[in-house]
Parts: structure tokens; sequence; C-alpha cells
């Protein structure tokens, strides 16, 4: 909600409405939801058996921070990324006129590039149907959608891929943000950009440990489609590499992750946080991001 952000794949955070519902495993966790409930409390986070919560719509000046940001990129010559981090985009619970309104936003700044994450890759189509009654997106928008394990991209991977085909983003994307199991993409397409990363504590939830495994798969599957790898972070848990430096950190909660893979050993993982787990991949650092050329 500021003019910068510590996510790593974006430059600024900035929602123009708060809340959703939780769809997904990879929700079980969400950090916009502990934020609500612990500090902001502007709404009520939906899930199921509880309903869908409730949605707040952000201020008026705050909903002019995008504008400067733009004048600003303009002036630059840059493309600042733009991530909506507090809301799904294609929410079907939110009034039709405040979706319309952020398309006009995203109109009127073609210098920024909108990062629509969704959990609702099903919704995109009909919620930016003119025939329906609905805004178009404009050109300055990438899709990408949240993959936390195979059954997900199984099921929702071909929906990301038709959007790519049907309204030709500027990228498409994919968070696998939490990492909670092998992903395979089976020989077929997958987005442009892959962002992975582990799972934080968040107030009673507690961080699920991400395979070291599932990272270097990831990894590997991107480079031979050519697409652009992102290490986010590895979360609270870290790989313990031998038997020596599993007996040092035997004091702190450990834990045995099956791989899931065939032929994959399992592996002792160590919760040491976020601050000691850091962000690379065998010694480096993977911070790639898609080109886009100045609007």
């Amino acid at each position: 909600m500021a003019e910068t952000t510590g996510i790593s794949w974006a430059d600024q955070t900035w929602s123009p409405w708060t809340g959703c519902a939780k769809v997904s495993p990879a929700c079980d966790g969400c950090y916009a939801a502990h934020l609500m409930g612990t500090r902001m409390g502007r709404v009520e986070w939906g899930e199921p058996g509880v309903g869908e919560g409730t949605r707040s719509l952000m201020s008026d000046s705050y909903w002019r921070q995008p504008l400067s940001w733009d004048r600003a990129a303009a002036k630059a010559g840059t493309r600042p990324f733009v991530f909506p981090s507090l809301c799904d985009p294609f929410d079907t619970a939110v009034p039709a006129p405040w979706r319309w309104r952020f398309v006009e936003l995203m109109e009127a700044t073609p210098h920024l590039v909108w990062l629509l994450l969704t959990k609702r890759l099903g919704n995109v189509s009909k919620l930016t149907d003119p025939a329906r009654g609905e805004r178009p997106l404009p050109e300055n928008v990438a899709f990408g959608g949240t993959f936390c394990n195979q059954a997900e991209w199984d099921r929702d991977g071909s929906k990301l891929r038709d959007l790519a085909e049907r309204f030709h983003p500027l990228f498409t994307f994919g968070s696998f943000e939490p990492l909670l199991g092998s992903i395979d993409f089976r020989g077929g397409w997958c987005p442009d950009w892959i962002v992975v990363g582990g799972e934080s504590d968040q107030g009673a939830h507690k961080a699920r440990p991400m395979h070291h495994v599932w990272v270097h798969s990831l990894h590997d599957q991107a480079v031979s489609r050519r697409a652009i790898f992102h290490l986010k972070q590895w979360g609270e848990w870290r790989h313990a590499p031998d038997r020596a430096h599993f007996k040092e950190a035997i004091r702190e909660p450990w834990r045995r992750v099956e791989s899931g893979m065939a032929g994959i050993r399992p592996a002792f993982m160590v919760k040491e946080g976020r601050r000691h787990t850091g962000r690379l991949l065998d010694g480096k650092l993977f911070d790639g991001r898609p080109e886009v050329r100045h609007a």
C-alpha cells in the first residue's frame, strides 16, 4: 500500500479495494488476511464455511497515487510494475462499478505495467466482456495465476494459456508461491515469467516447507522453455544439506518433507526464518523480470 514494496518482483503495490475469499490451499497463510485481522481491520476475510467476507473501496486520495507514478514513469522513460496485493482483480463479489473504475485507472496510466494476479482465471473473460456490459482491459496489463501444486496447474494452467492467446497481454506470469508440491508442465506450455516463493508465518498459520527439488525443477523447466525465472524467497524453512548441518540445527524446529517425485529422496528441513534462508539458489540470485518497452 506504499510507493515502494518489499516484494522483489514488483516496484509498487496498490489495491483499488481490499478484501477477498480464500479459494485455494495457497490462501491458508494469506498475508493480506492476516494484515486485516491484526492491523488494518478494514474488512472481514471470506473462506469456505464462513462466506464471501466483505470488500472495502480505497479512498479517492489513494486512487490518485498511480496517476503520479505514471507521470514520473513517463518522464523517466521507465515501466514500473504495479501489483494489486490486497485483492483479486477478478473477484465477482466486488461491485461492478469498482471494477470499471479500476479499468479506467489502468487506461489512464499507460506507462505502468499492471500485474493482474488472480486465483480466478475462469472469471477473466466474462468480467472483461463488453457484450456483458463490462470494460475491456487496456494494453498495459500482464495476466498471472497462482499455482501452488500440480492439481492447480493441471486445472488452471490451460486457462492462463487461453487468456494469453485471446487477449495478448504484455506477458503472462505464474506465482508459484507458496510452492507446496512439485509441478511439472508435462512438456507443454508455461508462463513467460515463473515466480517461485516459500511460505512465511502469518499469525496462527505456520509456514509449510518448500522442498528444494521443487524449486530446482521449476528453474530447469523455465530454462528449457526460455521463460524467465525469479526466486522471491525460500520462506521460513531451509534444506539441511548434510547430516552434520542437520545435527547442528536439531534444536530448531525441523521437518521431513517428501518430494512427491519418483526417485527423489525426502529432504530434512530446518526452520530458521526468512532473514536467514534468503533468496539464493545454488549461490545465485535469480531476480529476472520481463522487459517491457516504454509506452
